[in-house]
């Protein structure tokens, strides 16, 4: 029976894990995006975002309970000047998971892990998107044209009054 065993061992002894999870994290903080397998992800995702949340509030201790965690001077600095200022609004969440596929070798799950605020493709807003041509009967088009046409030609009237 496997009651109350929550987490992911991911097939390594715990020292094994923590190392790798450390690693991970101080590879996540300093590039922003790594690519990893699905599980793997998700229990970087489980170590890294309470490490987020802790350098939220720049002190001494909780800049020594991330570091006993990371174990890296540049990854740490980094959380707490660059990273800790610009997810200073955002209640949790800081990490995103994004499936890719498989691998070619064998079929593993692949995914992009990466901080939320640092992708400046999904934070633009969404501009309008361009209208598309779509098949339509000859009735149809030849009546848009006449009441786009009207449509332009009644603001021209009222601005020559």
């Amino acid at each position: 029976m496997r009651h109350n065993k929550k987490f992911n061992h991911l097939g390594r002894t715990a020292s094994h894990r923590s190392a790798m999870l450390s690693n991970m994290a101080c590879s996540l903080i300093k590039h922003k995006r790594i690519t990893t397998t699905v599980a793997k992800a998700k229990a970087l995702k489980k170590f890294v975002e309470p490490l987020i949340t802790k350098s939220k509030e720049d002190t001494t201790n909780s800049r020594r309970v991330v570091f006993s965690n990371l174990q890296d001077k540049l990854a740490v600095t980094e959380l707490f000047k660059e990273i800790s200022v610009k997810i200073a609004d955002r209640p949790g969440g800081y990490t995103r998971i994004i499936k890719i596929g498989n691998r070619l070798g064998d079929n593993a799950e692949m995914c992009f892990i990466e901080l939320v605020d640092y992708n400046e493709n999904m934070a633009k807003e969404k501009v309008a998107k361009k209208a598309t041509r779509t098949r339509r009967s000859k009735k149809a088009t030849e009546a848009a044209p006449a009441a786009e046409a009207t449509a332009t030609e009644e603001p021209k009237a009222e601005s020559a009054e």
